[in-house]
């Protein structure tokens, strides 16, 4: 089957497909990728690739502005080249935006995998996962899975391990990437630590004078020779690097198109970073990382797809922060991670090829490895897995995944430790609400097939459902996916309860979870 894989976001995202198009590519099917024009590079990287349709979104936008018959036109002839290039079977659409939606539907009509319409316009997924991974992109703290292996589920694939392989550089491109690196300072370099000193917000950027601190550390200690990298909007912050480190680097910032960026991170023994784009492609070359997750940023969605790489978030209770809110803290994460616990860190890399468990002022420090069913998780470095977050986390990623797979639910072999006394009575309350509530609504429902009248106190009901999840700590995602379902097309009475009674076993779930 030809499959149009279509994911319009931003760079990391659209390398993080890559999974999910080998998955595609092994199941026989013949995929092709629609993206961004200015990413196109990237897509370049996607080694299963069969064919790339860039969509010039920017063009686009400016049409809708000026003249929308304009644009719409754009668009249409878009779809017919791809159709006259590759004649698309199906799409698997990624992108949860209402364009990207419908120019999903545009393409094939039904035969939409992951986000789509429905033929009555209303937003559809085609799997459950699908709408977690909506729903959870506005609860990022409470989701305890990477966003590659959300991709996966959502495209319908995800069966055993993933699998995160960029395409290699050519050797000319390695070559020149060689010679780059040589000539970018005097000193001579027992090895190259890149440095992505950028992020995508102000707020979720380490200082640039604690990566000075770790490049001087590494540069004493090992004669490793710091590389600079990131786009040419970064140039400040690498003036500002090289006038607070002591120790040669190599500034290659806003001088590499990507497929150069590849060849140059595919040449170093590390890559100190922010949570990024180049992050994902460090991780898709093979290249370990360390990797700092500020303000809205957490590891266990977005941490890097390799297994070995060394995740750092700040030590405090506010972390990850809620999105659309103002710090009360004044930004207090960003100076939290000390450069002493990733400088010295990247020196013990360097020289034993791991992240060995220890101290790490002023971080939570978790090692990426995959789990037992083949979906990345975080391993504790620091001694925070038995901290309450932590502890939720690992009781949401085995209840979710069963509910989500919609497979009956089991208790693991291993448990976490229990949560502390007072979170574990006020989530056993709401536990308990919640099954009243479900069992409540479950009776309306049949009342309503018979008496209409009855639809009001029934819709009263689900609505206070919804409110209970949303406004609880641990059970936001839930509610946003009750609310979804609320909107989906429930054709008979029979779905409705099973739907119902699905929800209902979740919440059993989590309670045995509990008690356990």
């Amino acid at each position: 089957m030809n499959i149009v894989l279509q994911n319009l976001t931003r760079f990391g995202d659209l390398l993080q497909s890559q999974p999910t198009l080998a998955e595609l590519t092994d199941d026989g099917h013949v995929v092709a990728l629609a993206c961004l024009e200015n990413f196109a590079g990237a897509a370049a990287l996607l080694p299963e690739a069969a064919a790339i349709f860039p969509l010039p979104g920017g063009r686009l936008l400016a049409g809708v502005a000026g003249d929308w018959h304009q644009a719409l036109v754009a668009v249409t002839d878009y779809v017919d080249g791809v159709a006259a290039g590759f004649a698309p079977e199906s799409v698997v659409n990624l992108t949860a935006a209402l364009s990207s939606r419908l120019l999903a539907r545009r393409f094939c009509g039904d035969a939409v995998r992951g986000f789509s319409l429905d033929s009555f316009g209303f937003r559809y997924e085609s799997t459950p996962w699908a709408a977690f991974l909506e729903a959870s992109s506005a609860r990022r703290g409470l989701s305890p899975f990477n966003v590659v292996d959300l991709f996966r589920k959502s495209a319908g694939v995800g069966r055993g391990r993933g699998r995160f392989h960029l395409r290699r550089p050519a050797p000319s491109e390695a070559a020149a990437a060689g010679a780059l690196l040589a000539a970018g300072t005097d000193a001579t370099a027992s090895c190259y630590v890149g440095f992505q000193l950028g992020a995508s917000a102000a707020a979720r950027q380490w200082p640039v004078g604690y990566f000075a601190r770790v490049a001087d550390r590494l540069w004493e200690s090992l004669g490793a020779v710091a590389v600079l990298v990131g786009s040419g909007g970064e140039k400040q912050l690498a003036a500002e690097f090289r006038q607070a480190s002591r120790a040669p680097c190599v500034d290659l910032v806003g001088a590499t198109d990507l497929p150069r960026l590849a060849a140059v991170t595919s040449g170093l023994r590390l890559l100190i970073t922010n949570d990024t784009g180049t992050l994902h492609l460090a991780a898709g070359l093979g290249v370990p990382s360390i990797a700092v997750f500020l303000a809205t940023a957490q590891p266990f969605d977005t941490g890097p797809y390799l297994e070995g790489c060394l995740c750092l978030e700040p030590d405090l209770p506010c972390h990850p922060c809620p999105f659309g809110s103002a710090c009360p803290r004044d930004h207090a994460c960003l100076n939290a991670i000390s450069a002493q616990a990733a400088a010295e860190a990247a020196v013990a890399f360097c020289r034993t090829g791991r992240f060995e468990p220890g101290t790490y002022p002023g971080a939570r420090a978790w090692l990426s490895a995959f789990d037992a069913d083949g979906f990345m998780d975080l391993v504790s470095l620091s001694g925070h897995d038995a901290e309450p977050r932590a502890i939720w986390l690992r009781h949401q990623r085995h209840v979710l995944r069963q509910f989500l797979d919609d497979v009956p639910f089991t208790l693991p072999a291993a448990h976490p430790p229990g949560l502390p006394d007072a979170e574990r009575q006020t989530l056993a309350r709401i536990l308990g609400q919640s099954a009243d509530l479900l069992r409540l609504i479950e009776g309306q429902a049949v009342l309503v097939a018979r008496n209409p009248a009855m639809k009001a106190r029934f819709l009263a009901s689900y609505e206070r459902v919804g409110s209970l999840w949303s406004g609880s700590p641990h059970l936001a995602v839930l509610g946003q996916l009750w609310k979804r379902q609320a909107q989906e097309h429930v054709p008979d009475l029979e779905q409705l309860l099973t739907g119902i009674r699905r929800y209902a076993a979740c919440i059993r779930a989590f309670a045995d979870r509990l008690d356990a």
